[in-house]
């Protein structure tokens, strides 16, 4: 059996030292961390009402109905505290949590009622209810107030933000109603932005599909006929493709397509041309393979060869040649049009205002490229007086939010 050593002075010296080193150690750790958290009771505040709000923001985005509200009212109620708080339109409640909703007739009430000299307190006035406005038999109703705060896109009221009291409503509360009911605001008017693109988008694709030319199916239409008798196979075909061209043209599913699907309807728009121009109509395509896929607004490169035929090279003599190209350029696809045709002065571009103007499919389709990719995504034109017309645009390979509907169908 063996005894233990004794611990020499010098030994017992360096374990301090080394116990001293890792308590200084654990101690810097803790403080570094300390630094890196939300440490004062402001930061947290903060960092608190940012979060609450962002839970609340994305159900407003999609505008004020009964199921947005339903999903948004909590997070409201968290930001602002007291006993209730409740959305409503100006017609019916939407969403309400807390106590109180049996007062929501009287508040309604107040929120549409004619102001003496005319007008409607909903048409945008803060609303301050007392008990004495709020009239109940339920001896265990905590209701003693409510601010109403109207909630609008900008242009109409929508509705109201209701903050519940148990007090009188003091100054305080009523400017956190009316804050919160102004970022409510704000997000709603985020929303009716949002549809009025879509609705701006959906009637630039209707305006497109209406230029679908009657000149153009009545010459195809009459080109076919021609070749029934005496190419019976060739007008099939040009029928067939003919049905396709317009079925892809008036399809009723999706705002993008891919640039493959495009140059397909367009083929089939050249090949159609063709039997009616016959060798006045020529076409070079140079597309690189890998850009094929690349995503792009439905109908935003058919229209430009359609003017290219239509009115670069329709008033031509003798031979004309439409151009496409499309390159890959890293993170954009580069495409362009280009005829030979008998070209315009570029003054006539700015003049829009003619709906029957030849250049309105350009001005749609810059409208659309810039709405979609930004700015700096527009459509380039070259032109002069007898020098033909190149038209030319830049695709980014990938946008958020830009991408192909998984089906479609004619309408």
């Amino acid at each position: 059996m063996s005894s233990a050593a004794p611990v020499s002075p010098t030994a017992a010296v360096v374990a301090a030292v080394v116990l001293v080193a890792v308590l200084l150690g654990v101690a810097l750790v803790l403080r570094s961390r300390k630094r890196r958290v939300i440490a004062t009771p402001t930061q947290r505040a903060t960092y608190q009402v940012l979060h609450v709000a962002s839970l609340a923001a994305p159900p407003l985005r999609s505008g004020l109905t009964e199921a947005s509200a339903a999903k948004a009212i909590r997070p409201l109620h968290q930001l602002l505290g007291g006993p209730a708080v409740g959305l409503v339109a100006p017609d019916r409640v939407l969403a309400w949590e807390g106590p109180g909703e049996h007062h929501a007739p009287a508040v309604l009430a107040a929120l549409g009622a004619p102001r003496q000299g005319g007008g409607h307190e909903g048409t945008g006035r803060v609303i301050a209810l007392r008990a004495d406005d709020l009239h109940c038999d339920l001896l265990e109703c905590p209701v003693r107030g409510a601010v109403v705060a109207p909630l609008s896109t900008g242009e109409e009221v929508v509705g109201a933000l209701v903050a519940i009291v148990d007090t009188e409503p003091i100054p305080g509360l009523v400017r956190a109603a009316v804050e919160t009911a102004d970022w409510v605001s704000a997000q709603l008017a985020f929303a009716e932005l949002d549809a009025s693109r879509e609705r701006l988008a959906e009637a630039q694709l209707r305006a497109l599909r209406a230029q679908i030319s009657p000149h153009f199916i009545y010459n195809a239409l009459s080109a076919i006929s021609a070749l029934v008798r005496t190419d019976p196979d060739r007008a099939r075909e040009l029928i067939e493709e003919f049905a396709e061209f317009v079925r892809y043209s008036v399809r009723a599913h999706g705002e993008y397509t891919t640039l493959a699907e495009e140059l397909r309807s367009i083929d089939r728009y050249l090949l159609i041309e063709r039997a009616r121009f016959g060798e006045r109509l020529q076409v070079r395509l140079q597309v690189a393979p890998e850009v094929l896929p690349v995503v792009v607004p439905y109908l935003c490169l058919q229209p430009l060869v359609e003017n290219a035929v239509r009115h670069g090279l329709a008033g031509k003599a003798g031979t004309g040649t439409v151009s496409i190209i499309a390159s890959d350029a890293g993170s954009e696809c580069l495409i362009s049009v280009e005829d030979d045709g008998v070209g315009m002065d570029p003054d006539q571009l700015k003049r829009t205002d003619d709906s029957r103007s030849a250049h309105v499919g350009l001005t749609n389709v810059d409208d659309r490229l810039r709405s979609v990719f930004g700015p700096g995504c527009g459509l380039v034109v070259e032109t002069a007086p007898g020098a033909g017309t190149k038209v030319s645009m830049r695709v980014p390979k990938f946008q958020p939010g830009v991408r192909v509907a998984s089906g479609w169908s004619a309408s």
